[in-house]
């Protein structure tokens, strides 16, 4: 079971961050600009690092938060994303979860405030063309994001809950 939720963590942000790479072709920004803005607020300031950067620890978190859906589940039963109705279920609770205990806290302490620094001093020209296109959808960002968490949540239960369906 453990297995089946940290894959279907990984699969779930693959296609979330394949959805965000479409808003940046909606948007007609850079491919990668929103993991571009997860690298430069951690310091990786090179337009050909900060995406990969950005990109690889979305894929890390979204790893994890299926696996700790795993984790839950072996220790409590109740947690056990068993079928396509309750996986949908904790995995869009894993999502809001995600949401509300990393996404938020780091976009206000960290993300935005290094956003609004970018406007004034930037290392270099290309975070501070990104930092200008964020310039003032802290909240659109915001909103926006709560629903990607659900979408990444429903993926995550819908694969989770048939993988561990067909296993037994």
């Amino acid at each position: 079971m453990l297995g089946y939720c940290t894959l279907a963590g990984l699969l779930a942000s693959i296609v979330i961050s394949g959805l965000l790479f479409s808003l940046d072709f909606i948007s007609k920004t850079p491919p990668g600009t929103f993991f571009a803005v997860i690298g430069s607020s951690l310091g990786f300031y090179d337009s050909n690092t900060s995406p990969y950067v950005g990109l690889l620890l979305h894929f890390a978190t979204g790893t994890v938060a299926g696996n700790l859906l795993g984790q839950g589940g072996i220790f409590w039963n109740r947690l056990i994303p068993f079928g396509l109705r309750r996986g949908t279920i904790l995995g869009v609770i894993t999502g809001i979860s995600l949401w509300l205990v990393l996404f938020l806290p780091l976009t206000a302490y960290v993300i935005q405030p290094k956003l609004d620094m970018f406007n004034f001093s930037a290392p270099n020209q290309y975070v501070f063309v990104i930092a200008q296109h964020f310039q003032g959808l802290n909240a659109v960002v915001v909103i926006g994001s709560f629903f990607f968490h659900i979408i990444y949540g429903i993926i995550l239960g819908l694969i989770a809950g048939r993988l561990i369906e067909l296993k037994h």
